[in-house]
């Protein structure tokens, strides 16, 4: 038995009401061009937006003009989506508050998540749409992920209830110090002063 290896997400298909609401929402408030349409090809009476999020996967939306929006809060059971975040910059996350609060979009504050800050927001379905930015760069040659999963261990390993900015800080010291090879015998911490 082989597994069916994964290579990042594709796209993510969403069903829409109208074509100008998925529009306004998805390219008027977070940015994502709309980068193609056509019917469907499943449901004729349906058009199939496309949006690119900003790192060349796609979000596509089924709209039908028949449809109208319903803002109450999505199904959160079990097999549901209870969320998608997308990654904006630091600096787009500094505003963020005063974005959503100049569109009267209600909204959570910014939240601490320790290795990155969150806000969450519904979109005008009723869909949680979280906008997140990390606390941290990897260093080169490495992914957010392999810090965090590096974070983790030593997270765990200290007994600590979740992740925190110290972790990360270790984390990457760790990654650098396996990925860079040094001239040096020893690679412990020193006080030159």
């Amino acid at each position: 038995m082989r597994k069916l290896q994964s290579q990042g997400v594709h796209h993510i298909t969403l069903v829409g009401a109208d074509r100008q609401t998925s529009i306004d929402f998805w390219e008027g408030v977070l940015g994502m061009p709309f980068i193609f349409e056509q019917p469907n090809l499943d449901r004729a009476s349906e058009s199939h937006l496309y949006f690119d999020p900003g790192d060349g996967r796609l979000i596509t939306i089924f709209t039908d003009e028949n449809r109208r929006p319903d803002p109450n809060r999505t199904p959160t059971d079990i097999g549901c989506v209870h969320h998608i975040a997308f990654a904006v910059s630091r600096a787009t996350f500094q505003q963020a508050v005063e974005r959503l609060n100049e569109r009267e979009i209600r909204h959570s504050g910014v939240k601490d998540r320790g290795f990155m800050d969150s806000i969450y927001f519904e979109d005008p379905l009723g869909l949680l749409i979280e906008l997140a930015s990390y606390r941290f760069e990897p260093p080169a040659g490495h992914t957010h992920a392999e810090v965090l999963m590096e974070a983790h261990k030593i997270r765990v390993a200290r007994g600590d209830y979740a992740i925190a900015e110290v972790h990360l800080a270790d984390a990457i010291e760790a990654l650098v110090q396996r990925a860079r090879p040094t001239l040096s015998a020893d690679r412990a911490p020193k006080n030159p002063y």
